[in-house]
């Protein structure tokens, strides 16, 4: 995971079948559902944030490996979501103040745990207790990932894509199609595959939806550099 690619960093069966936090014995179930707990997180401090998409979905594919070379036994999936996200919005030229995505989790958090929530002190000792796991998860990404933070998204293939099938203009398929890429990213599909096969997953599963047919002579997918068995 830790070359330097063009391409994004695919994970190993092994890697996805034993995972460092199973090792330490966190059962899959909780992991899974913290994983996408600690996406949840992302995509709302994001959207606060006014980030653009692109930043969203980087910091919640970071967040996914990362937990795939390291453990939540180790590193708590807050500090970890506030470093990915802090590392994307920078990777993705759309920074913000550390200040800022440390208010807007620890209202997040207040807000899950169905507490009252306080405002922290800029120069409190809650508000550097936050900073500090914030820079040390975000080198933490740095240096587990080997400096790798390249993150391909489908997004814009997707787009490319319904042009050349022209359904660009069809009323659901589009809209169906970039919310599956969405929802995805709380899953190991990112890690799993590489974007032209996502792009060409989500775009099967939206036609299929709507039941409208697309062209099998010649296969579409082939076009795109997918294999069926992959989207399917």
């Amino acid at each position: 995971m830790s070359k330097l690619s063009l391409q994004n960093a695919m994970l190993s069966y092994e890697q996805l079948a034993l995972t460092p936090s199973r090792k330490d014995a966190i059962p899959e179930e909780l992991e899974d559902e913290l994983r996408r707990l600690g996406c949840h997180f992302i995509q709302s401090a994001g959207i606060l944030l006014k980030l653009p998409q692109v930043a969203m979905a980087t910091a919640q594919v970071l967040f996914q490996r990362f937990y795939y070379v390291a453990s939540m036994m180790a590193f708590s999936i807050r500090d970890v979501g506030m470093g990915a996200l802090f590392l994307a919005a920078k990777v993705q030229e759309s920074p913000r103040k550390i200040r800022d995505l440390i208010n807007v989790y620890h209202w997040l958090i207040s807000k899950y745990q169905n507490t009252v929530y306080e405002p922290m002190e800029y120069f409190g000792t809650e508000f550097y207790a936050m900073k500090n796991a914030l820079v040390i998860a975000e080198m933490q990404i740095l240096k587990r990932l080997g400096f790798n933070v390249h993150v391909q998204l489908p997004y814009g293939l997707m787009v490319n894509y319904l042009k050349v099938l022209e359904l660009t203009e069809h009323e659901k398929i589009p809209q169906l199609a970039w919310g599956y890429l969405n929802d995805s990213l709380r899953t190991s599909i990112y890690v799993c595959y590489q974007p032209p096969t996502i792009a060409c997953a989500v775009i099967y599963l939206a036609a299929r939806i709507c039941g409208v047919k697309l062209p099998t002579q010649p296969p579409w997918w082939e076009l795109f550099e997918a294999e069926l068995e992959d989207i399917l």
